[in-house]
């Protein structure tokens, strides 16, 4: 059921307000106050998934409650009221983190779609920062090698700034790991991180999950619906293998980078973002270019910064890093001991070809736990681990 509270001293649109909402959907729990001291001091007590708030209140006025809900609350959407002389303030709400703004009288329509937006979002935000709690752990850049602790110095270098950064290397090798690095290292780490991967969406659907939809836009469209791109507002998009989006989503994506504007398919109104623009492929994009399967000048606009991530057989150093790590975490997942590898047993992953690189690795490293003796030897790996390479 969302929850949203209706800021507003005008007692007779405020009464609009909560009628046209409540009558619009019954889920929605809707509360009241009259001005933005009784509205700040509820949200402190309550959790509300949504906050419209008028502009000019006495007492505290709307941009200071929008400064007070970001400081304690800074997930609530916020979409403020606004009278025809407060449109210029309206549109500097928006820069201070309003979602939107509707102007007085509301009209029904532009009212109830910026509520389910605002919602819709509010939705991805929750989502997205409940994933962060639980894979902050999981991203973590395991090894010591040359080639890894470059990697690591570019980070540190790049992270702080807006700068898009294009990851490459093979299936398996860890480009995910390096795209949360930048954004948890970055100014954006308490914005959200929208991950998109661009070859498990259908080439039809893939401008609608990036940049959304209005209703009616295509045959299944039954509500407008926000992109990608607006969830990731105010922090990072992360466009895994970009290397598979249609030319057509392509176009749309350069136009995005270039305006920082987006519109939803179905609509011509355009969308401000302010989002940081990560990718990875595990394609030669300029062979792409060449084959005329990837626009060259979104190349250039996504690889200011180029990360290449080696495959494991060029970081074979890292490996024992890696399995001690592997056998911590899944004997964590599992509720037992962590089981030790011998040295010969280590030595002769080693001596392997990843060709499935960290992702492979650790496969292996979970079934000669589960298989294995409590330390794990060079016999375990030769009868559990040679079947699969």
């Amino acid at each position: 059921m969302a929850r949203i509270l209706v800021i507003e001293d005008e007692a007779a649109i405020r009464r609009v307000l909560v009628k046209i909402l409540s009558e619009e959907n019954d889920t929605y729990q809707v509360q009241e106050a009259e001005d933005g001291l009784i509205g700040v001091e509820k949200i402190k007590k309550d959790d509300f998934d949504l906050v419209l708030c008028d502009i000019k209140m006495p007492k505290m006025d709307g941009v200071e409650v929008l400064e007070a809900v970001k400081k304690i609350k800074p997930e609530i959407p916020m979409v403020m009221i606004s009278g025809h002389g407060d449109l210029d303030t309206a549109v500097n709400t928006m820069r201070l983190g309003a979602f939107d703004y509707i102007s007085k009288p509301p009209d029904l329509n532009r009212l109830l779609n910026t509520v389910r937006n605002a919602l819709d979002r509010k939705e991805l935000v929750v989502e997205n920062t409940r994933l962060k709690k639980k894979v902050s752990k999981n991203y973590e850049m395991i090894g010591e090698s040359k080639a890894i602790s470059h990697i690591k110095e570019i980070i540190e270098k790049v992270a702080a700034t807006d700068a898009r950064v294009l990851i490459t290397g093979p299936n398996g090798t860890g480009k995910e790991l390096v795209a949360h690095w930048l954004h948890q290292k970055s100014e954006r780490a308490n914005g959200p991180m929208i991950e998109v991967n661009c070859a498990a969406i259908p080439s039809e659907l893939i401008e609608s999950e990036l940049f959304g939809h209005v209703k009616g836009a295509f045959t299944s469209a039954n509500k407008d619906r926000a992109g990608k791109f607006e969830a990731a507002n105010g922090g990072t998009i992360f466009l895994d293998e970009i290397g598979d989006m249609s030319l057509s989503a392509q176009a749309k994506v350069l136009r995005a980078l270039q305006e920082s504007r987006v519109q939803r398919v179905g609509s011509d109104k355009d969308i401000k973002v302010n989002v940081r623009v990560v990718a990875a492929t595990n394609k030669n994009l300029k062979k792409e270019i060449e084959d005329g399967k990837f626009r060259e000048d979104l190349y250039h606009r996504l690889a200011v910064i180029l990360i290449r991530v080696p495959a494991l057989n060029d970081r074979r150093e890292d490996i024992p890093l890696l399995v001690d790590y592997f056998a911590e975490k899944i004997g964590s997942e599992q509720g037992t001991v962590k089981k030790t590898f011998s040295g010969k047993a280590i030595k002769r992953l080693q001596d392997y070809d990843w060709t499935g690189n960290i992702r492979e690795l650790r496969n292996v490293v979970e079934r000669l736990i589960i298989l294995g003796e409590n330390e794990v030897s060079e016999s375990d790996v030769k009868l559990f681990a040679s079947k699969s390479l």
